[in-house]
């Protein structure tokens, strides 16, 4: 299934930082937000735990979602 898992992190409404489950690794939006993902895109726990939260999240809860009725 085509799901995507996507986690944001915001300040004063603008995206600093984004794990998206489709690349597989965080993305930085601002000089900060960068830094901020080279370090966790370093940290292979970090990675697993934000991959794993695809299928434990995402997969858990998609018939509770999109299920018929």
């Amino acid at each position: 299934k085509d799901i995507q898992y996507v986690f944001s992190n915001y300040y004063n409404k603008l995206e600093i930082i984004r794990f998206d489950s489709n690349l597989g690794k965080y993305v930085g939006y601002t000089e900060f937000g960068v830094k901020q993902a080279n370090y966790w895109n370093n940290i292979p726990s970090e990675i697993a735990r934000r991959r794993a939260q695809r299928e434990g999240y995402c997969q858990h809860n998609i018939d509770i979602w999109y299920g018929n009725p």
